[in-house]
Formats: C-alpha cells, structure tokens, sequence
C-alpha cells in the first residue's frame, strides 16, 4: 500500500454522461469538458474494427498458450497456470502485464496503428480543438492478464509519461465489453484543473502513483461496452478498477491526439517503451499509407524533464 492510499478522494459515481448528443454543438462540448475534465461517448467507434482487433490480439496470446483451452477465444479467457508461469520467468511482465515478445507482435498489428487514424476520430478532435490535429505514432496496448502479481494502474496523470504540450487529450477504449468487475477506468471528475502532480513509487503499469492530497473530486466509473471511449486531457487523474474475475483478459487501447502546432517530445514518435522499431512494426503490413505519417509534418520539438518524474518523500 502506497504512502497516499489514505488520502485518495473517496467519492465515488456510478454511470457515464453520453457526450454524443453535444457532437453538434461544439461549445457546449467544450463546456461540458472544462467542468468535467472528460468526455465520454457511447458506441462511437466502429464495433466490427474493434472486435477484429481484438481478435488478433487474443490470437497472439492464445500462441503464446496463455488462453484457457476448449473456451471461445473471444471471451478472453486466460489460462492462470501458463500466465503465473511465464510471468515468473519475466520481470518485464510487471511493467507491461503480458511478456516481452507478445507486446512486440501486439505492437506490430497493423489495425491496431491505423484504428486512431479512423475518420470518425480524426473528425471529432479537429472539431474539438478547432485546429489540425495529429496522432501520436506511441499506441499503448493495456494487456491486464488474470495474476497475482500483477496490479491495477495507480492513479496519474498521463502527462508525466508523455511530456512535450500539456494540450494532448488520450483517447482511451476497451477492446470489446469492459465492465466496472473486468477493471474499467475510474475517471477523477474535475482533476484536470490541477498542475503536474507530485508522485509517488506504485505497482501497477507506469510506476507511478500521483500524490492526491485532499482533494475534493469524484471518482466517476461505469460499464464500458464495445465501441464506447472517452477522452480527457494531459493533467486529468484516472486509474483503473481492480478486476473482479479470476481469469478474464481485459484489453484495452490508448492513444494522444494533439494540435498539429504543439510541441511533442521526442519519446512519442518511438514505439512504446522501445522493445521493438518501426522496420520491425512495418515489415508485415500491406499498406505503406500511414507509415511514418508524422514526418511530413514541421513538427516543434521539446526536452524531456525528467524533474516530474522522480518519486518525492513528502505525504499527505
């Protein structure tokens, strides 16, 4: 247990406000954002693209053996032996919930890159932010296997991984059903108001536990169905539930989306966390459209600081 766990804000909301009607009406969109810190929108994306990858996720998996046999391999079902197994045989596991070189084959799906770039996508958030927009090429797959070692993600803020303009918004969604028992994401209500946060050492993906002292927000949670996402921006606070199954697979997808004009920070236009390179990702795809998409824009670059991410002493 963390030195926060205390002082985390315990109010809790249950169920999510369908931003889809405001679609129309970009200023109350942007209202309904500054009060809450997020936007959440149901069925928006296209269930067949998302079922299709999450199909081929789970095929990966299911090569790996990490899938209980005689199941459907669309349920998600995950074999508890062979996963505390091979997860024992690699500390990376820890870091990105499922091994090495199957993130490495995840990351390699081409769907899995050209889903952020689809038009519906691509519309909304130039509509949001009134500008071009672009996508960070740094997809993150969350594989959470069903092991004892493995935790839920702490509490944080996106901005401290990511860096570069504070304007990025993630784009988050499940791939296929993900309910509040599977390990949905709890999202802080109104934290976006808050600077870069101090953190703290925590298990879980990322590392890192942002330090919520006394604050008065409201965790907002709910059932997420296929085809549902939500978004919010660089300094907004989420986390994700504990699941409440002993041997489903959630997965899930997020992706930045910025101004064309912001800065990046060099770290976004690598594949995540570096286990493997672009040649490698695009060796087996069959379209050259979206390879190296961001080189054709003049993109303004920032340093890293790595000040944000050093664990403090200091609790609440």
């Amino acid at each position: 247990m963390s030195a926060t766990t205390a002082r985390i804000p315990h109010k809790v909301v249950t169920g999510f406000t369908d931003s889809t009607p405001l679609l129309e009406s970009p200023g109350e969109l942007r209202q309904r954002a500054d009060e809450d810190g997020f936007l959440f929108f149901k069925g928006f994306l296209p269930t067949d693209l998302v079922l299709e990858l999450r199909r081929q996720v789970l095929e990966i998996l299911d090569g790996h053996g990490w899938l209980k046999k005689g199941v459907d391999l669309m349920e998600g079902v995950g074999d508890r032996e062979a996963i505390a197994r091979d997860a024992a045989l690699d500390p990376e596991w820890v870091r990105i919930c499922v091994g090495k070189q199957a993130y490495r084959e995840i990351q390699a799906l081409e769907l899995f890159h050209t889903l952020p770039h689809h038009p519906k996508l691509l519309a909304f958030y130039e509509m949001f932010f009134g500008e071009p927009v672009i996508p960070h090429p740094r997809h993150i797959a969350r594989v959470m296997m069903p092991a004892d070692t493995l935790s839920p993600t702490p509490p944080h803020q996106d901005y401290i991984y990511i860096q570069g303009s504070h304007q990025f918004w993630t784009c988050w969604y499940p791939l296929g059903d993900c309910s509040m028992k599977l390990g949905g994401l709890s999202l802080l209500r109104g934290s976006h108001r808050e600077e870069v946060l101090e953190v703290h050492r925590a298990d879980g993906a990322g590392g890192f536990e942002s330090l919520l002292c006394d604050m008065d927000y409201t965790w907002v949670q709910g059932d997420y169905e296929c085809g549902d996402f939500v978004t919010f921006p660089s300094h907004f606070v989420h986390k994700s539930l504990p699941t409440q199954y002993p041997d489903r697979i959630r997965i899930s997808s997020d992706t930045r989306y910025q101004p064309v004009t912001a800065e990046f920070q060099e770290k976004s236009l690598q594949p995540h966390l570096r286990h493997t390179t672009w040649e490698e990702i695009y060796s087996g795809w069959k379209s050259d459209q979206l390879k190296y998409y961001w080189q054709k824009y003049p993109l303004r670059m920032s340093e890293w600081d790595s000040s944000i991410v050093e664990p403090t002493n200091r609790i609440c």
